[in-house]
C-alpha cells in the first residue's frame, strides 16, 4: 500500500497561533507555500473552502498554474453549485493540469455557516443532497451520451459534458464525516474518506464502520488522516514546543483571536472555553481530548481542547524518527494518505518536507511488504 503526503495552502498566512496577515487572497503567499510544498516532496495540497472565503477551484487553477507536479485537493461544497457544472469546472481544471486534480466533498456541519450562504437544510439533509450531487457528478464524468437523473433535490434530463477528467479512472473524490447520515454516503462515494487525527482505537473503529458501508457497493475506499505534527531534534524539546505552541494560541484567543474564518475561530463562552461544537468530527476530537492532553504513543489534544476541536487540531509530538514511526501505527490500521499542516504553516511545510516525510517513506521501505493490522483484515 503506497502512502500519500497532502499539505494545506491557506488564502493567507495565519493560524492558531499566528494573526491574520495580508488581504483575502494573498497572491505572493499562495505562490510561495505551494512552490515550497512541490519543492520538498507533497503529493497534494488541500485547499480549503468557507462560506466567507475566495473561491477554491479558482485558487488551485493558480497553484496548477505555478508548479509543475503538485496535485489538488479541492475542498468543494455541494449544493451551491448544480452539480452538472460542477463536474465541468473541475475536469475542465483537471485538463489544464494535467490530471492534477481531487475534490474534497465537504457537506457541513455548521448550521450557521451553511446559512450565510442561503442553505437552510438541515445537517441529515445536506448529507442525502450530497449523495445526488456525487450521482451526477460521476455520470458528468463518465457519461458517453445524455443521461437522465430524478432524485429528492437534482432532477436532470439529457445531462451531457463534454469536457471529461484528463486521466480514464476520472477525479479522486475524497469524503468527510462521521455522522449517522455521513457515513452510508461515504461508503457509496468515497475513494478516499478523510478524518481527523483521533486515538488509534477511535481510527480503527470509524475506518470499520466506513469499510462495512462500502461492502454493499463492492468499493474499498483509500483512507486520509489529518494531524499537525510538531517536531524538534529530541523529544523534550518537541515538548516544549507543544506547550509553547498552546500558550501563543490562548493568548492569540484572548487577544480577540486569529482574524481568520469566524467559521474556524467560534467565539469562546464566558470563561474561555468554546461552545459545543455542531459537527460529530469535532465530538470525536473532543472525547478523545477528555481522556488527556498526551494519548496513545504521542497524539497531543491540547489545541482541540482550547479550541473546541475547531478543524483539523490535534497533533503527533516528537522528533521526526517518532513522529514517523506514529503515522505507521495508523498506516498499519489502513490509513494511507496523510494531510498534515502546521502552526507556522510555511515554516513547517518545509521542515516536514524535509524531515518527516523522508523518515516516514524510509521506514515504510525498511519494512519491506505491508504488515497487515487486524483492522484491515
Amino acid at each position: 500500500m503506497s502512502a500519500e503526503f497532502i499539505g494545506y495552502v491557506g488564502h493567507f498566512d495565519s493560524s492558531e497561533t499566528r494573526r491574520r496577515s495580508g488581504p483575502a487572497v494573498d497572491v505572493p503567499y499562495i505562490e510561495s507555500v505551494a512552490k515550497a510544498h512541490e519543492a520538498v516532496g507533497f503529493d497534494r495540497v488541500l485547499v480549503a473552502f468557507h462560506s466567507n472565503s475566495a473561491e477554491s477551484i479558482l485558487i488551485g487553477q493558480h497553484i496548477a498554474h505555478v508548479t509543475n507536479r503538485l496535485g489538488l485537493m479541492i475542498a468543494h461544497r455541494p449544493g451551491f453549485t448544480q452539480p452538472t457544472l460542477a463536474a465541468r469546472q473541475l475536469a475542465t481544471l483537471d485538463q489544464f493540469s494535467r490530471g492534477r486534480a481531487a475534490v474534497h466533498i465537504i457537506t457541513g456541519g455548521n448550521d450557521t455557516e451553511l446559512a450565510q450562504d442561503g442553505d437552510h437544510l438541515t445537517k441529515d439533509e445536506r448529507y442525502a443532497r450530497a449523495s445526488e450531487y456525487l450521482d451526477i457528478l460521476r455520470q458528468e464524468w463518465s457519461a458517453t451520451a445524455p443521461f437522465d437523473y430524478e432524485g429528492r433535490y437534482y432532477k436532470v434530463a439529457r445531462g451531457f459534458g463534454d469536457v471529461k477528467p484528463f486521466r480514464p479512472e476520472g477525479i479522486p473524490v475524497f469524503f468527510g464525516g462521521a455522522s449517522e447520515a455521513a457515513i452510508p454516503v461515504a461508503g457509496k462515494h468515497a475513494d478516499v474518506y478523510a478524518l481527523w487525527g483521533e486515538t488509534y482505537a477511535q481510527v480503527a473503529e470509524l475506518l470499520g464502520r466506513v469499510r462495512a458501508a462500502a461492502a454493499p457497493h463492492s468499493r474499498s475506499p483509500r483512507f486520509s488522516l489529518s494531524l499537525r505534527p510538531i517536531l524538534a531534534d529530541t523529544e523534550e524539546e518537541a515538548w516544549a514546543k507543544a506547550d509553547r505552541i498552546l500558550a501563543q494560541a490562548r493568548a492569540l484567543r484572548d487577544a480577540g483571536g486569529s482574524g481568520r474564518s469566524p467559521f474556524n475561530a467560534r467565539k469562546q463562552d464566558v470563561g474561555g472555553a468554546a461552545p459545543p461544537p455542531p459537527n460529530e468530527g469535532s465530538r470525536r476530537l473532543l472525547a478523545a481530548a477528555a481522556q488527556g492532553a498526551r494519548l496513545d504513543k504521542r497524539l497531543w489534544t491540547g489545541i482541540a481542547a482550547l479550541t473546541g476541536a475547531s478543524g483539523n487540531s490535534t497533533s503527533l509530538v516528537g522528533t521526526p524518527d517518532q513522529v514517523a514511526d506514529a503515522l505507521l501505527d495508523y498506516y498499519d490500521l489502513g490509513v494511507s494518505t496523510f494531510l498534515i499542516r502546521g502552526f507556522d504553516p510555511l515554516v513547517d511545510a518545509i521542515q516536514y518536507g524535509r524531515e518527516l516525510i523522508p523518515a516516514f517513506r524510509r521506514k515504510l521501505a525498511e519494512r519491506g511488504t505491508h504488515r497487515p493490522s487486524v483492522a484491515a483484515e
